[in-house]
């Protein structure tokens, strides 16, 4: 088990307040890790990475599509991205090297989702220096 996979099972599956999650790598939009019902295609691969980087204030105001499902911008800038459908989330994270994508379902505390992967964020950009 790789580095990454070990801090998405302990820093955001283990909270039980994020549903599933992936880390994505930036310079290749590859999957680093990812919990083992969360299919990441390459579609959504992309989508993830054009949120963050180029569109942000588009999706503010239009909302997202990933996997299938639309969602509504909670919450956007150049970092970040909080969006819900119903009563699920979906939260998009940058890092200087990887994307961070982790969902919530209606059973969970949207607020400790977002605590958790922003923890996780900031502890890989600390890494990262």
């Amino acid at each position: 088990m790789n580095r990454l996979q070990i801090l998405i099972d302990d820093c955001l599956i283990g909270t039980k307040h994020v549903g599933s999650a992936a880390i994505l790598t930036i310079k290749n939009a590859s999957v680093a890790a990812a919990t083992a019902r969360f299919n990441v295609s390459m579609c959504s691969k992309h989508c993830a990475l054009c949120t963050l980087y180029y569109i942000f204030l588009f999706t503010r105001e239009r909302g997202l599509s990933f996997q299938d499902k639309s969602y509504t911008c909670v919450r956007a800038d150049r970092n970040s991205v909080y969006s819900k459908s119903n009563a699920q989330g979906l939260i998009l994270v940058k890092t200087s090297l990887y994307i961070i994508v982790a969902t919530y379902n209606e059973n969970m505390y949207p607020s400790v989702c977002v605590e958790a992967v922003e923890k996780l964020a900031d502890y890989l950009r600390e890494k990262e220096k």
